[in-house]
C-alpha cells in the first residue's frame, strides 16, 4: 500500500520547485511506548486538498518529510497523519495500531517555516 500511495505522490508532484505550493519543512521523532519507532512510514494528507508528503523513520524513529521528489516539507495547513511499519519477509502485519494508520486519529498542523512533530504513540 505504501508504495502505491508513494507512486501517486511521485506522479503528481513531478512538476518544477517554482510549480510547489507553500511548503512548511516537517521533522520529528516517532516512539511507539516509549522506543523509537524505526522502518515506519509516515505520510501527511491535506484535510482541504493537495498531495501528500512522505517519509520513513530512521533507527533513532527520526523523520523528514518530503513533498513528492522535488521537495522537502508540506503543504501549509491541517494534516491527516498515518504510520506504519509493517514486518519484514512474509510478514504482513503491522507493528502500529490501526488508529494511527488505517483508522488514523493522528492530525497535525503544518505551518509556514520549520516544524518539529513528534508522535508518541502506543500499542494499548
Amino acid at each position: 500500500m505504501f508504495m502505491a500511495v508513494c507512486g501517486a505522490v511521485l506522479a503528481g508532484c513531478g512538476g518544477a520547485p517554482e510549480d510547489l505550493p507553500p511548503l512548511g519543512s516537517v521533522e520529528g521523532v516517532v516512539t511507539l511506548d516509549g522506543n523509537p519507532l524505526a522502518g515506519a512510514s509516515v505520510l501527511f494528507t491535506p484535510v482541504d486538498a493537495g498531495a501528500l508528503s512522505s517519509a520513513r523513520t530512521d533507527e533513532k524513529g527520526r523523520y523528514e518529510l518530503y513533498y513528492g521528489t522535488a521537495a522537502k516539507g508540506a503543504t501549509i495547513g491541517k494534516h491527516q497523519v498515518q504510520i506504519s511499519r509493517y514486518g519484514e519477509g512474509d510478514d504482513t502485519t503491522d507493528a502500529v495500531p490501526l488508529k494511527y494508520n488505517a483508522q488514523t486519529t493522528l492530525t497535525a498542523e503544518v505551518q509556514s517555516g520549520k516544524n518539529t512533530i513528534n508522535f508518541d504513540l502506543n500499542s494499548q
